[in-house]
């Protein structure tokens, strides 16, 4: 107990030395070719579920059978941004931001994925999503892949545990650098395959709901991706970057793992912890194979890379997108206590409490969102530590509120929670660029409240209220107003964090 408080004294006064020396932190004390934007998945937030020649995804196929979505929804309408593209980028321009991520769906392009004929007025919607953008000096951002793989891609050959997936990845992904490419400067090839892998093909919470398998789908289901990731970026850098002139690069996710104490097991413990989010993708990439640990703790179920395969996947990424919400402390332990094997084979348990009962930090709506921002200052700096100081975008961030019909709707808009989050998660970004990590942009999660998966309508992330009742109107929060003050605050002297 000693010791945890102990720890607990020597952080929170590390954290409060460097909040109080920002208590004045604008837009102007980041450097001038920072990238500040915003960011929503397609399946969260287009709807127009079937308009237009769209195939359906395993998402559509998911939250359709019966109890899987939390409040019984769908996504079929979501918040409309398929039609509504045009009001929504304005909003973006209003609020200052100067880019927009935003993925593309792949059954958009080849409604039965496979690649065999183009969806014209898929192409055609995405075109005119970029050149709006642009015309209001506003960079795209595009993701590849945000989890709605083309339902036939699973019905016909298993989706992602089959390795013919690389091949139709690779041709949906060159389809869309031929056509998007001469505007499009930024890419990602697949978002969080963590989250594929684990919640889709493990705990089952995410399409397409497996978990018959899980002893080994979910390292095969991480190993495909890895590798449609570097088929994608192999065509690219071959064929269109020099002439492009754009970027590519991988978004994982990680909430920072803090040792509970500074017992060596516990130490060894955040290192596997770590190694099972960020070195199961990054170190293939980088360091040509996967971590020791997970070697030692999965053995045979971990796939093997061949020579070619190690070849593709070296430095194959222009940046680094991390995804980063939250934190948690990591004790050793053989005996786990959460109902999970994926930490049971890791021996870690991660405790959102400090000994002596007090919670890391403030919660948000969702049970495993805790509002801790000097965990991103920490992920961000052993990054650049362990794979040599690479660019680093990140590429979501944020927090939700439950939904609440029943309260005031000014006060569902006077998001002052999420407002103290984005302050305290800035700060501790800045902070890191001080201490010399090369991060190159941040993007709030999310634009618009939206689709939140498995937890349908019942969770709002955005900076922008939906109101799902009323012809799915949007009302700038408290939060949107904030970053429009913190992008027009001159000289860093006229916006307070406080």
């Amino acid at each position: 107990m000693v010791e945890g408080l102990e720890k607990k004294r020597k952080i929170e006064e590390e954290w409060s030395s460097i909040y109080a020396s920002k208590q004045s932190l604008t837009r102007a004390d980041f450097p001038p070719d920072f990238t500040f934007g915003v960011a929503t998945a397609a399946f969260q937030v287009e709807g127009a579920c079937d308009e237009d020649g769209r195939g359906p995804s395993i998402w559509d196929a998911f939250s359709h059978a019966p109890g899987n979505i939390c409040d019984g929804s769908n996504a079929d309408v979501a918040v409309d941004q398929y039609h509504r593209y045009k009001e929504d980028i304005e909003l973006i321009a209003k609020l200052g931001f100067g880019a927009y991520r935003f993925s593309i769906s792949w059954s958009r392009i080849f409604p039965d994925g496979l690649g065999t004929k183009v969806n014209i007025e898929g192409i055609r919607h995405y075109n005119n999503v970029i050149n709006e953008l642009l015309d209001k000096d506003i960079q795209p951002y595009v993701t590849l892949y945000h989890w709605d793989l083309p339902l036939n891609l699973l019905e016909s050959m298993g989706g992602w545990v089959n390795e013919h997936i690389l091949k139709y990845f690779a041709i949906y992904a060159e389809t869309c650098f031929s056509s998007f490419g001469d505007r499009v400067k930024n890419w990602i090839t697949i978002n969080e395959p963590l989250q594929t892998a684990v919640n889709g093909y493990y705990t089952g919470v995410y399409a397409p709901g497996r978990r018959e398998h899980s002893s080994n789908e979910p390292y095969l289901v991480a190993h495909h991706q890895l590798l449609a990731h570097a088929e994608a970026v192999s065509i690219y850098n071959k064929k269109y970057k020099d002439k492009q002139g754009g970027q590519i690069g991988l978004v994982v996710d990680c909430e920072w793992s803090e040792a509970m104490s500074d017992r060596l097991e516990d130490r060894n413990a955040t290192t596997r912890r770590l190694d099972f989010q960020l070195g199961w993708f990054l170190d293939p990439i980088y360091f040509g194979d996967y971590p020791e640990t997970m070697h030692e703790k999965l053995g045979d179920r971990l796939p093997k890379f061949s020579e070619r395969h190690k070849e593709l996947l070296k430095n194959s990424v222009d940046f680094i997108g991390l995804n980063h919400y939250t934190t948690r402390f990591v004790c050793h332990a053989t005996d786990n206590r959460e109902d999970n094997d994926f930490y049971r084979v890791q021996e870690v348990e991660r405790i959102a409490e400090w000994e002596g009962g007090e919670t890391i930090g403030e919660k948000a709506a969702s049970p495993w969102l805790y509002m801790v921002p000097w965990g991103v200052w920490k992920v961000l700096n052993y990054i650049s530590m362990r794979y040599n100081n690479p660019p680093v975008y990140i590429t979501e961030n944020g927090m939700d509120d439950e939904e609440d019909d029943t309260s005031p709707f000014h006060q569902m808009l006077d998001d002052k929670l999420r407002v103290s989050y984005y302050k305290g998660y800035l700060a501790a970004v800045h902070q890191a660029i001080k201490d010399g990590a090369n991060v190159r942009g941040y993007f709030a999660w999310s634009l618009l409240d939206n689709f939140e998966w498995h937890l349908g309508y019942t969770k709002r992330f955005g900076l922008i209220y939906v109101d799902y009742k009323n012809g799915l109107t949007r009302h700038l929060k408290s939060s949107a107003y904030w970053f429009l003050r913190f992008f027009k605050a001159e000289g860093g002297k006229n916006l307070k964090l406080d």
